[in-house]
């Protein structure tokens, strides 16, 4: 993941050896976990938002350099006709989860590529929009075949997204649990594909905040989730969920010099965490 040391002045080491106490040294490395948002559902037996991409690993740390946390929001829901909107870029540091991709619609788009691929319309194609290898997976295919003609469900982090069915629109692929925060989470499910008539024969959105598909409405992926948003048959479709960027590390290294952009900070478990939901920065 491409780690970096830190750097410590001999003074700040000689004191931490003499005393055994390294709570006034800043970490060398952090735990990271970094959604994008979701990409937004289609409208017209339209197919839903693939999930933002999740990004979890481990980064070295500079001292004394500000580190860039930017939090990619959800695509914009659709009231006309047309590709589903993509949703924006999750950042920390060096490490960018690309957003979700946007559901298809019946005119034979196939949803949009992202960290998770946009659910296919009733398009009749297999696969919905690729995802990004390590970051989410396919949205489902769309089927052209009545009486529901379903849209695609999103991919989701976890899962690809499901196919739709002549009776029902595709679940949204599951997303990834983590317990960065301090409690068990999980992110980035894709959203639901469409129905022709009934909303209850649309596609569930995936575990992770992923939307409900509708034949009125889809709905909105869960906020600091990056869920994909529904596709629906009329109406509005499903906005995608805004990402999210989480840290933590252990709790006998200092607290950060600075942040911006007001994350919250909570010291559990053994460890201090740090949790954006809009963008900011971070200084050890």
């Amino acid at each position: 993941m491409g780690q970096y040391s830190g750097v410590y002045t001999l003074s700040q080491v000689s004191e931490a050896v003499k005393n055994q106490n390294w709570t006034n040294i800043p970490p060398l490395n952090v735990e990271y976990l970094i959604v994008a948002g979701g990409g937004g559902g289609a409208i017209n037996r339209g197919g839903a938002g693939g999930a933002g991409g999740l990004l979890a690993g481990f980064s070295g740390v500079l001292a004394g350099s500000a580190i860039t946390v930017t939090i990619g929001a959800g695509g914009a829901a659709r009231t006309t006709n047309g590709q589903g909107n993509s949703g924006n870029n999750s950042v920390f540091g060096g490490f960018t989860s690309t957003g979700g991709g946007g559901g298809g619609d019946n005119t034979g788009s196939v949803g949009s590529t992202g960290g998770s691929g946009g659910g296919s319309g009733n398009s009749g194609t297999d696969i919905g929009g690729t995802g990004i290898s390590g970051q989410g997976n396919v949205g489902g295919g769309g089927t052209y075949a009545g009486p529901e003609y379903g849209g695609g469900g999103g991919g989701g982090a976890g899962t690809r997204g499901a196919t739709g069915t002549a009776n029902f629109g595709g679940n949204g692929g599951a997303g990834i649990a983590s317990d960065i925060s301090g409690s068990r989470t999980t992110y980035a499910g894709g959203g639901g594909g469409s129905s022709l008539s009934t909303d209850a024969k649309a596609g569930a959105g995936g575990a992770g905040g992923g939307g409900t598909g509708g034949a009125s409405n889809g709905t909105n992926g869960t906020a600091n989730t990056g869920g994909g948003g529904g596709g629906t048959n009329n109406g509005t479709s499903g906005a995608g969920g805004s990402g999210v960027v989480i840290i933590r590390y252990p709790d006998t290294f200092a607290l950060a010099a600075s942040t911006t952009g007001s994350p919250s900070i909570t010291t559990s478990g053994g460890f201090h965490i740090y949790k954006w939901t809009s963008s900011g920065s971070i200084t050890f």
